[in-house]
């Protein structure tokens, strides 16, 4: 499975010696980098590769990189810097307003730009790892590094068997587990426990976010098998 870090970063760019240009600095700064030198190849090759990052000129042959943008932001979250001849503030404001996260005006420092690449590339990061380190489903929240879980605004006092226990259940929606398989999730020290103690566990935790716990509404039970967290909670 390829990693963020082994993306390429995607230069589209109809200016050939430009587009040589930032891909050897690229290449330089150890990013893997395309190059595609009109808008349809530019997007089609965004769609499929999945880039870590698009540089992207505005005037393009066959599709400018305006609607490139525009395309690309109903379709990902890629970050996108433009880097056009077109410096007034207009084109520089309307270049944000469609989606583009940074904005060099030609001509330009190759230097400069390998910095504003690793700066959006460094808050990409973050943001990812503050997503990853909380989970956010139907109200309820787990703040994995805080070791916090709030119902809508309300803390909620979980133990650390119930807080691990709707951990392992919210990270896969829908996924329906053994009571033996959250067992072996919550069972950190190798206790010799029943499976049973599992259910005790989730008739705990369920009075604790469940409105009515006879109905549950995010811990469904599976008949013969064991648990899920609801996915359209």
């Amino acid at each position: 499975m390829t990693t963020p870090q082994q993306r390429p970063v995607l230069v589209i760019e109809d200016d050939r010696h430009i587009a040589a240009l930032v891909k050897t600095y690229l290449e330089h700064e150890g990013f893997q980098a395309l190059v595609a030198t009109d808008g349809e190849q530019g997007l089609a090759v965004a769609l499929a590769q999945q880039p870590r990052l698009v540089i992207l000129d505005l005037m393009l042959p066959h599709l400018d990189g305006w609607e490139v943008c525009r395309r690309l932001r109903a379709e990902s979250e890629v970050p996108v810097l433009v880097l056009s001849a077109r410096g007034e503030e207009v084109d520089r404001v309307m270049g944000f307003a469609i989606g583009a996260d940074d904005y060099v005006v030609k001509p330009f420092s190759p230097r400069e730009l390998m910095e504003r690449v690793k700066a959006i590339l460094r808050r990409v990061e973050r943001s990812e790892q503050a997503d990853a380190s909380r989970l956010n489903q139907g109200g309820l929240s787990l703040d994995r590094e805080a070791h916090e879980a709030r119902l809508v605004d309300r803390e909620l006092a979980l133990t650390p068997t119930e807080f691990r226990l709707l951990e392992v259940l919210m990270t896969h929606p829908g996924r329906v587990y053994s009571r033996s398989a959250l067992l072996n999730q919550i069972n950190q020290h190798g206790e010799v426990v029943v499976e049973r103690v599992i259910d005790v566990h989730v008739g705990k935790l369920r009075r604790k976010i469940e409105s009515d716990s006879a109905h549950p509404h995010y811990i469904e039970t599976v008949r013969g098998i064991g648990y899920r967290f609801n996915p359209q909670a």
